[in-house]
């Protein structure tokens, strides 16, 4: 069982940065791949980023590619999401989850554990 609490988001303006972070429970946390997805308003749930067991491979939608990073520390159970640039569209709340698998998918289905998400809102 792993839970997953993310943390950092709020109201922010354009251009500006910000840093997500999700803290997982658990003496596995390093077994698992961790994405992020986010749900802007009124639409699905869309992927963001994956990271390897390691941290060694990351992956990101082209949406957010060259402005967004994630990166993880297995020694303190977090993963994070620096987000740079940021502009009106990236709007939405973030959720954190995990898979038991180094294997990255856009695919909310295949993942075992999810936060409760943490709002992001860019204003122009």
């Amino acid at each position: 069982q792993v839970q997953l609490v993310e943390s950092g988001g709020g109201l922010v303006q354009a251009g500006d940065s910000l840093r997500l972070s999700c803290a997982a429970s658990g003496r596995t946390f390093s077994s698992y791949g961790m994405g992020w997805f986010r749900q802007p308003p009124g639409k699905e749930r869309e992927f963001v980023t994956f990271i390897s067991w390691s941290g060694s491979n990351a992956y990101y939608a082209d949406s957010v590619k060259g402005r967004f990073t994630i990166s993880r520390d297995n020694a303190k159970n977090t993963v994070y999401l620096q987000m740079n640039s940021l502009k009106p569209e990236d709007t939405a709340v973030y959720y954190c989850a995990a898979r038991k698998s180094a294997i990255p998918s856009t695919v909310p289905a295949v993942y075992d554990y999810w936060g409760q998400g943490t709002q992001v809102t860019v204003s122009s």
